[in-house]
């Protein structure tokens, strides 16, 4: 069934429970008062701080933008982007966009106003749904981004070359259209991560929405009186389908606007969360400030959060350690996806195996998976190749370019182009990105093992290694290295550490400065390569 109808079946069930709260932080003062203190702020510079919808409203929300679009002539297979930060609106504009047939096609909110273009032009989109911070941005391509498109405001003070999204949907019936849809329908495009060039569009249907959403309730034992704490964007499939397991359980979600340490527990404690997905720097610096003395457990109400899980990029096996050590009582898990395969959870690693913690896991509910060579036929076990996955998730094509389609979709299996190994007991360990794969003097070498080796240093707060030119070698090994606050480390004292690596492996330039990430928490190698003069080695991306 697709994902709609989770919807309707919540607000038919639980119709006056809590189903989505938006919590602003830039709402609290510097004074530190409890949130609670904040609920009934209003403000014409901000929003209220804490916000809240039930199911039932939420299905009405979406009931009504639906039918909006329906009276302006949006049918089937149209579509509907939207570029917008997390609020209380998203879900039920992306549920609504669903109801009507269309395809929902959320943006990057990172996106500059080329590649919103850019975008636009590539899925075919009817209809772009934006919101205020987006104003400059949609503004600069507004005479091209007109054309052909309606433009739809969310929030106060419209601008003249949009429509009110507030005015419009006011009047439109609140019941559920009567639209059909199936699993075989297509219901959204996303976009790769673009961290160089411009991205791909990722076709999927809805089977694959409603695949990502039961998975997910699944792996996580997501139930009715859980309460899952959402941080980064909603446009990420990370995000959203991590949500979507609250869908399927029928419980509470809060959307959190912050990911500043303080505010992260806060948000736990005040709302009682009791599941929570971070980013690998998030978890860093909450780690770095119970270090510091600079947060302190006891100040919060944490005793019913029992599950911490992180995706989008490589975790370092000693930051679990480390987050154990604070957190003994925490359920555990590793997710592994793309948004080729409707994002997280193709692979995970699974709540009862932190015996296995550095291994991506095993392949997750209805998938399968395979590491194959370079010719594609399965490698012995513990042998390294390239994992390939297989499932009811993964996309239909990449829209309007059939020929990376041609060279990623292969018999049904999706080539995710990354390096990994199966150990003995069948768990799949991530070894790195098939083009980020450093060749030295005729050595493979895996920047994510030098990577894990060099967190596990006390002074190190992250770190990426990239592939440098070198005339002998052809490439070198570079570490760019962000040291935690007040710490300091020589260039002979950082050689010092790596003489523990085969002399191969160690770094052969160090770089003691930021490691720059993506929203989605991945490491941005490709601008590491360019600002390091090593762009040259590697073609551009074309994968998430």
């Amino acid at each position: 069934m697709p994902v709609t109808d989770y919807l309707s079946r919540n607000a038919k069930l639980y119709p006056n429970e809590v189903a989505l709260i938006e919590l602003n932080p830039e709402i609290a003062d510097h004074q530190r008062r409890s949130w609670k203190e904040y609920d009934l702020i209003e403000s014409n510079r901000f929003q209220p701080y804490r916000r809240e919808i039930t199911w039932k409203v939420f299905d009405e929300k979406a009931n009504r933008f639906a039918n909006f679009l329906i009276s302006r002539g949006v049918k089937k297979g149209d579509k509907v982007a939207i570029i917008m930060y997390n609020c209380l609106e998203w879900l039920p504009i992306y549920f609504g966009i669903l109801k009507t047939g269309a395809i929902a096609v959320p943006f990057n909110f990172r996106y500059d106003a080329e590649e919103i273009l850019y975008c636009a032009e590539l899925a075919e989109v009817d209809i772009i749904v934006f919101g205020p911070e987006f104003i400059g941005r949609i503004e600069q391509k507004a005479e091209r981004l007109s054309k052909g498109r309606l433009l739809i405001y969310v929030g106060d003070t419209c601008p003249q070359f949009a429509e009110s999204y507030l005015e419009m949907v006011a009047d439109c019936s609140s019941e559920a259209p009567d639209i059909t849809i199936t699993d075989d329908d297509f219901g959204a495009i996303y976009f790769s991560s673009g961290t160089t060039g411009f991205p791909k569009a990722i076709l999927h249907k809805h089977l694959s929405l409603t695949q990502a959403a039961e998975m997910e309730q699944k792996h996580h034992n997501t139930g009715r009186n859980d309460t899952f704490l959402c941080i980064p964007p909603l446009y990420h499939t990370g995000a959203k389908f991590h949500w979507m397991g609250s869908l399927v359980a029928g419980s509470k979600a809060v959307l959190l606007k912050g990911a500043k340490p303080d505010v992260i527990l806060s948000a736990v404690s005040d709302e009682r969360c009791t599941i929570v997905w971070l980013l690998v720097p998030w978890a860093q610096d909450i780690l770095d400030c119970l270090d510091a003395g600079t947060l302190k457990l006891s100040d919060y109400h944490l005793s019913q959060w029992r599950l911490m899980h992180i995706g989008a990029q490589p975790v370092p096996p000693s930051l679990i350690k480390r987050w154990k050590e604070y957190f003994p009582d925490h359920d555990y898990d590793t997710n592994y996806g793309l948004s080729e395969s409707t994002g997280p959870g193709c692979v995970h690693l699974g709540i009862e195996n932190t015996h296995k913690v550095g291994a991506i896991g095993v392949p997750g509910y209805r998938w399968k998976a395979k590491i194959v060579d370079e010719n594609g036929e399965a490698v012995e076990q513990g042998s390294v190749g390239e994992l390939c996955v297989q499932g009811p998730g993964v996309m239909t094509c990449y829209y309007n370019n059939p020929e990376a389609t041609a060279e990623t979709l292969k018999d049904g299996w999706l080539f995710t182009g990354d390096m990994a190994m199966q150990d003995e007991d069948g768990f799949i360990f991530l070894v790195d990105r098939k083009k980020d794969v450093i060749v030295s003097g005729g050595e493979n070498i895996y920047p994510v093992q030098i990577e894990n080796f060099l967190m596990k240093n006390g002074k190190i707060k992250d770190a990426a290694v990239i592939g440098m030119p070198d005339k002998r070698l052809g490439e070198k090994t570079a570490a760019i290295v962000e040291l935690k606050e007040g710490c300091s480390m020589t260039r002979e004292e950082f050689d010092e550490y790596c003489t523990e690596l085969p002399r191969y492996k160690r770094p052969k330039e160090v770089f003691f400065e930021d490691v720059p990430r993506n929203a989605t928490g991945k490491i941005e190698k490709p601008l590491l390569r360019k600002r390091h003069g090593a762009e040259n080695l590697v073609a551009m991306e074309n994968r998430s």
